[in-house]
């Protein structure tokens, strides 16, 4: 017989064989005892959760005679469950609805519910991956789905329940498969190490078990690989982490420890082995996050055994790395690494990348000079600020007006009155409020330090504050210009879509983080606004050139003749 690989040749038979979801196993063994079947089954849950084993041991338990006699699961040697497992039965239909989702391949099933079972006592329709269906596909599916005939059962399996209509889900006994527990995988990995007759450390069982991520199958694959690499002999744990491709949890505590004792040359040689193992480096910054969280929980509660599905040296490993750091800092870091994670996603130099990253928080400071410290204290202030303005109602525009400017006549305001129109005519010329298009008014300019308020430095400096914004705040804040307006830098966005992303985006707060930067770039204390771009106004600055441009391109130039 040619060779089955691990997964398909362990695949449970009976209910009892079903790993980690024992409520469910429980509550269809009871309807098969008490003759309580329903019409109608939804089976969801992730890769590998045991959907697809679950419907076919139910087919043939509703038609195995013997299910009473042996708790609700089938017996396996009628004729029916033979022919069931043969896949020469009539009375159960396996369909893939990823490749049959036509409304054609709905109405061949309506056709066929119409004649009865030829043995047995139904007819069983298994549906896998039924979200793939077509809208017309589910609709020609309702009316069958509601009311079926008494011999028909339908058994749905898929992935993603979200993309299946209301209407089908209200028809159906729903049931949630859970991810699989750690050690259950690892329990069931033993027992079958055993019946292979292979031998294996329990430590490459427990990390092939969580590489699996909760799924039964990709753990029974990655096993099978791990057996056919060695050939023979006992697996290691090491023999493990070299054909999963996986770094090991030592390498993310020493990295951990290089970044909190300031040791770049140990940060910068454990990627370095990492790129020579071959192993990813986007996925090695994301283990990386998964290891800080661990160590942050660990640090964050007494007892996380429950919380961490990790075996007792790992959590041992934890607690002495919880005591590394602060709270503060190791978010910190977190916080580098998931954004440093994102960039990862269209860089084509993610090591480099990620040896940037790990030089900075080595030296405890970012590109733009400040500690650590300073951007957590600074970036928790502006997100108080920021949230604090927006909560708070609107303030006329003369209330946040520079101090110096106090004895200064107020200008008239006019409030809701038809007369108020005359009274301009006494406001000197030469102090009337300037035009307002629509700007943003929760951050007002506050006078400039040393005297350095000059817009053209902030011009000047735009191209390098710009990068330094969220991600989601670079694109409008690029293609953007800065004007002096009412004594104060204001943003002229693009388009009022621009201008929109720009005040609406809940990431950060830009205008506020421009003044943030400024101050500690620039030291210059302002505020900015912010408006949409007249027509042809922000053609008409893009032309607009400073006397610095100007001198760098004015050069001598001699000629001979």
């Amino acid at each position: 017989m040619a060779y089955q690989a691990l997964y398909r040749k362990w695949r449970p038979l009976i209910f009892e064989d079903v790993y980690g979801q024992d409520a469910i196993v429980t509550t269809l063994k009871n309807q098969i005892k008490a003759d309580r079947v329903g019409h109608a089954y939804l089976f969801c849950g992730t890769r590998g959760t045991g959907k697809t084993t679950l419907a076919k041991i139910f087919a043939r338990a509703v038609n195995c005679p013997h299910a009473a006699e042996h708790e609700g699961s089938p017996c396996n040697e009628c004729a029916v469950c033979r022919g069931i497992l043969d896949e020469t039965s009539m009375n159960v239909f396996e369909i893939d609805a990823a490749s049959n989702n036509s409304v054609d391949d709905v109405r061949r099933i309506k056709e066929e519910t119409e004649y009865p079972p030829v043995e047995g006592r139904y007819k069983v329709y298994i549906i896998d991956e039924v979200h793939m269906l077509s809208t017309s596909a589910f609709n020609a599916l309702l009316k069958t789905l509601e009311e079926p005939p008494a011999y028909v059962i339908f058994i749905l399996a898929t992935t993603d329940p979200q993309k299946v209509p209301a209407t089908i889900l209200s028809r159906c006994q729903r049931y949630d498969l859970r991810r699989i527990g750690t050690e259950v995988i690892e329990a069931r990995l033993s027992e079958l190490c055993a019946a292979e007759g292979r031998k294996a450390e329990a430590r490459a069982l427990s990390f092939i078990a969580r590489s699996a991520d909760g799924s039964m199958r990709d753990a029974l694959s990655l096993l099978d690989r791990c057996l056919s690499f060695l050939g023979g002999g006992e697996l290691s744990y090491n023999d493990a982490l070299e054909v999963i491709g996986a770094a090991d949890i030592t390498s993310f505590s020493e990295l951990y420890r290089a970044i909190c004792s300031a040791d770049i040359e140990t940060a910068l040689r454990i990627v370095a082995d990492t790129a020579r193992a071959g192993r990813e480096m986007a996925q090695f910054t994301n283990d990386m996050i998964w290891y800080l969280r661990n160590v942050l929980l660990s640090m964050s509660a007494d007892d996380v055994s429950d919380i961490l599905d990790a075996s007792e040296e790992d959590l041992c490993r934890f607690r002495e790395d919880s005591r590394l750091s602060g709270k503060e800092r190791l978010i910190y870091i977190m916080s580098s690494l998931a954004e440093l994670s994102n960039r990862m996603r269209f860089a084509p130099q993610k090591r480099t990348l990620l040896e940037v990253e790990l030089i900075r928080l080595c030296a405890g400071r970012s590109d733009n000079g400040r500690s650590e410290q300073e951007q957590v204290s600074a970036r928790s202030e502006a997100g108080y600020t920021a949230e604090k303005e927006k909560s708070a109602p609107a303030r006329p525009e003369q209330t946040s007006a520079p101090e110096k400017e106090e004895q200064k006549p107020a200008p008239v305001k006019i409030e809701h009155k038809p007369a108020p129109m005359k009274a301009e005519q006494n406001i000197p010329a030469k102090k009337a409020v300037p035009e307002q298009e629509p700007v943003k008014q929760e951050i007002r300019q506050t006078a400039a330090q040393g005297g350095k308020g000059s817009i053209e430095e902030i011009r000047r400096s735009w191209a390098s504050l710009v990068p330094q914004l969220a991600p989601s705040n670079r694109y409008v804040y690029e293609n953007a210009v800065v004007k002096e307006e009412g004594g104060r830098p204001v943003v002229i966005f693009r388009s009022a879509m621009n201008f929109k992303i720009a005040s609406t985006n809940k990431e950060e707060n830009g205008l506020t983080r421009l003044s943030e930067l400024c101050r500690e770039q620039l030291s210059l204390d302002v505020r900015f606004g912010g408006r949409v771009a007249r027509k042809g106004e922000i053609e008409a600055e893009a032309d607009h050139i400073t006397d610095e441009d100007l001198s760098r391109i004015n050069f001598p130039v001699e000629i001979e003749g």
